[in-house]
């Protein structure tokens, strides 16, 4: 019989009861295919959310998204959300076909839930890269039709060794190909102009507060040559989504910071016009 996307079927507990590995993406292939992200096309026009940054300071790493998505020439929404927590310890930020991304994240989240009540362990920062490589390459199809996940993931390991923190950035391709980042990276439509800023800014001594500046501006900088990626909107009072990954776990960044730091911006901006 046929069920509806999203309901409940009691065949899943059949599933469910049987043996098999620790992924939870690669239990809803057996028990519900349709509900993997993809399975519906979300039509040529569906929303697309850029740009996300990423910047390491000594204690962590800072992930940072404009709250712009875009269809067509159009703009679709001005808040959308891009920056998650996938874990305590981790954060992805999305650029792509923004429906499918979210459903992406989503499905993320479960998989490392999922695998650390199985295994009773968490994987490691390189196994949970490599986790959501599988599931960006088990979209190949989608992308080849234009609907392409392109994520950035971040995050601290925790070692046994005593006092190791290691903080990571990984970038990905269509294809769920991963590549480790030195120090910052960006994706998105507006990834060539952010990074150009990231560069110029970022420096290896800057505490939590400096990085936060950085990829603050980095965002703003990136809104000012690509009309895809939505800069802070303070009459509407819609700042980015900031947030940042520690050995203390994961916080998003409070719009009342946000605001006294573009505050800051554009009084520089506006004292020194162009620069």
């Amino acid at each position: 019989m046929s069920n509806p996307r999203g309901a409940f079927d009691p065949g899943l507990l059949r599933y469910a009861t049987e043996p098999g590995s620790s992924s939870f993406t690669d239990f809803l292939s057996s028990a519900a295919p349709g509900l993997l992200p993809g399975a519906t096309h979300p039509g040529p026009q569906a929303p697309h959310g850029t740009t996300i940054v990423a910047a390491l300071f000594a204690g962590g790493v800072v992930m940072a998204g404009d709250r712009r998505a875009t269809a067509g020439n159009l703009i679709a929404q001005r808040d959308i959300e891009k920056v998650y927590a996938a874990d305590d310890y981790t954060l992805i930020g999305i650029a792509g076909t923004a429906g499918l991304a979210i459903e992406i994240v989503r499905l993320y989240q479960v998989e490392l839930e999922h695998y650390e009540k199985i295994e009773g362990t968490q994987l490691t920062l390189d196994g949970k890269a490599n986790r959501l490589g599988s599931m960006i390459r088990g979209n190949l199809g989608q992308a080849m039709q234009g609907l392409a996940v392109v994520p950035l993931f971040a995050g601290v390991e925790v070692s046994d060794r005593a006092g190791e923190r290691v903080a990571k950035i990984y970038s990905y391709d269509v294809t769920g190909g991963r590549y480790p980042e030195q120090h910052y990276h960006s994706v998105g439509s507006g990834s060539l102009f952010a990074k150009g800023s990231l560069k110029k800014r970022w420096r290896p001594e800057l505490d939590r507060a400096g990085v936060i500046r950085v990829v603050v501006e980095a965002l703003y900088d990136a809104a000012d040559d690509d009309s895809a990626t939505g800069g802070p909107d303070v009459s509407r009072g819609i700042y980015p989504v900031v947030m940042v990954a520690t050995a203390a776990g994961t916080e998003r960044v409070g719009d009342d910071e946000l605001a006294g730091i573009v505050t800051d911006i554009i009084a520089d901006r506006t004292e020194h016009p162009g620069s």
